[in-house]
């Protein structure tokens, strides 16, 4: 992965966030669910001892894109969606929500959440970046 999306982390006793801000397409369900926690006029933005480990990780989880996941200190992570579902947009992104391989430049990288470039443009292949038509 580039700089641009590489991972950070954001650690608490219960729950550690992770954010690939490269991903983020700013859908804002982050800021909306829990503004005690992810405040972007804040540094660090996101702080995840602002609330329970199980709100926060039910807040990660309306993350369209996937840029934010989570691992719980007792091993948990996030269970993928069944059936697998994929939406187009009227522009083309492609959401996707299930059991996901998704073959990255990097090599396969396993998913429950992702949007996808439907028009080709993105510099993030095969991540939505809104570099292109469908990001419009």
């Amino acid at each position: 992965m580039s700089d641009r999306s590489a991972r950070k982390s954001y650690k608490s006793e219960p729950i550690t966030v992770t954010f690939e801000a490269g991903r983020c397409l700013h859908a804002t369900e982050c800021v909306r669910g829990l503004p005690e926690v992810f405040d972007t006029a804040a540094r660090p933005w996101i702080r995840p001892d602002g609330a329970a480990a199980d709100r926060l990780a039910e807040v990660v989880r309306r993350c369209p894109s996937g840029a934010l996941q989570y691992e719980l200190a007792d091993g948990g992570t996030e269970i993928s969606e069944r059936p697998t579902q994929i939406t187009r947009s009227s522009t083309g992104q492609l959401t996707v929500r299930g059991e996901l391989r998704v073959d990255t430049p990097e090599g396969p990288r396993a998913e429950t959440r992702v949007v996808l470039c439907g028009c080709g443009q993105t510099r993030l292949q095969p991540y939505c970046d809104h570099s292109g038509p469908c990001g419009q």
